[in-house]
Parts: C-alpha cells; structure tokens; sequence
C-alpha cells in the first residue's frame, strides 16, 4: 500500500491538471482580489470552492476512468494489490491536493490580499469536508459512467460550468433571477459556496445545506460504487 501510495503521489504530481488546480484559482484570487475590500466575504469562499470542484469534477475522474481505459485496474486485480487500494490512495490523494490547494489560497489571501478568514475553524472544517465529499462523489460517479479519460474530462467541464454558474461562481447571486438563484443554492457546488461564504460572513453554516451536502455525499457516492467499473 504505502509503495501504491508512493508511486501515485510522483505520478500525481507529474499530471499537469494538478498544477491547474493549484494556479487557477490562485490566479482568480489574486486578479480580483486586489480590487477588493478586505472585509470580503464573496472572494476567497469562490476561490474555494472553485479549487475544490477542479479536483473532483475533472482530476479524480479523469484519472480513474484513464487507468480502467488503460487496463491497469484490470491488471491490478490478478496481484496482491487489489483494485481497490488504488482507489483508496487516490482518493486520499485528491484531498491531499483539494487541502493543499485551499491551503495555499488562504496563505496569500491572509497575508497578501490581508482578507478576512473565518474565526469559526470548526465550521469551515465541517464545511470543507461535506463540500469535498459531495463534490468526490460526483467525480466518482463520473468515472463509472465514463468509458475512457477523455469522456470523463469532457462530462466533468459539462457539469462543471452549469453547476459553478449556479453557484454563483461566474456571476453574482444578486446579479442572476432570483429563482435560478435559489435553485443554485441546492446544487452540490452551490450548497458549498454558499455555506463557506456564511462562515466567513461570521455566521453558523445553514443546517439544510450541510444536509443537502450529506445527502449528495452518500446517495452519489453509493451510486458510484453500483455503477463503478473496473475493467
């Protein structure tokens, strides 16, 4: 397990989608974020989760639905490593990278752009959690459900941009219908941003949207495990 783990971190850190994930949204942050108020509370949230969403909806299932289409989960099941450890070790790679990448977005926020942070750390954690894990499980069921690399790159940037739209990530919430909106709030991302923009508003995080988050967490992610094919 730990030579998988090893051996997945270098590759990892080879794939230039982790090195988007990284820079994207830091250069979102820093662009916008010197023209804006320190007090913000919309920004660094945004940036958040717009991290966040890379790693699932595009880097996970990209990388899974890649090794099935290249037999390697095939090959993985006839030797003591079985598939299901490199799944294991992805995932905690991909929190890894989700972590490091919000991470380094609070470090500049905090001591270049002088934003405001969250002073409920306990919040945002459970916040971040729930959000990573809704937005993994949707990646995961991605990766069922697509029959090669590039199929699974392609649904992720379909679901991607209507999702960050609703979220409110490409356009102010007060800018957009109201009803589309509140619609947005519902979503997997948007239940996300809008929970890390309450907690940095200096509020408690809605316990519905913790909800829904839960629930998108563990229907999608039990789906995927039905659907999830290894070869």
């Amino acid at each position: 397990m730990m030579k998988l783990a090893v051996v997945e971190t270098r590759l990892l850190t080879r794939e230039p989608g982790a090195l988007f994930s990284l820079l994207i949204p830091l250069f979102i942050l820093v662009v916008f974020g010197s023209s804006i108020e320190p007090g913000d509370t919309v920004l660094l949230p945004m940036a958040l989760a717009i991290a966040v969403g890379m790693v699932g909806l595009y880097l996970l299932p990209t990388t899974l639905a890649t090794y099935r289409e290249r037999g390697i989960l095939r090959r993985l099941s006839a030797t003591p490593v079985r598939p299901g450890n490199l799944l294991v070790v992805q995932l905690l790679l991909q929190l890894i990278l989700a972590v490091t990448a919000c991470g380094l977005l609070l470090a500049v926020a905090g001591t270049v752009l002088g934003a405001r942070l969250p002073t409920g750390v306990a919040s945002a954690a459970l916040v971040f959690l729930l959000g990573t894990a809704s937005m993994f499980a949707i990646g995961l069921l991605i990766a069922a459900l697509a029959p090669n690399g590039r199929a699974a790159n392609g649904i992720g940037v379909l679901l991607y941009f209507p999702m960050a739209y609703l979220a409110g990530l490409m356009q102010p919430k007060d800018q957009m219908p109201a009803m589309v909106a509140r619609i947005g709030e519902y979503t997997p991302l948007g239940a996300f941003g809008q929970s890390l923009r309450e907690v940095w508003a200096g509020g408690a995080p809605s316990p519905l949207l913790l909800g829904v988050l839960a629930a998108y967490a563990l229907v999608v992610s039990l789906t995927a495990a039905k659907l999830f094919r290894w070869e």
